[in-house]
């Protein structure tokens, strides 16, 4: 898993997993700058409702 699938498929689909958030609670000291800036997006999106924590279905 990667922070750049995780970004594009929840902008895609508007769910971020559970998982996936765990995923990236236990990745983001190894964040490099970028990296960072794109989890805080992924933050702000969860905050403003634009993304939703949920699951998705196949």
């Amino acid at each position: 898993m990667s922070l750049g699938a995780v970004f594009l498929s929840s902008m895609a689909t508007g769910v971020l997993t559970e998982a996936e958030v765990s995923w990236i609670a236990d990745h983001q000291a190894g964040f490099n700058r970028h990296e960072a800036a794109v989890a805080l997006r992924l933050g702000r999106l969860l905050d403003e409702g634009t993304i939703n924590l949920g699951c998705r279905l196949g």
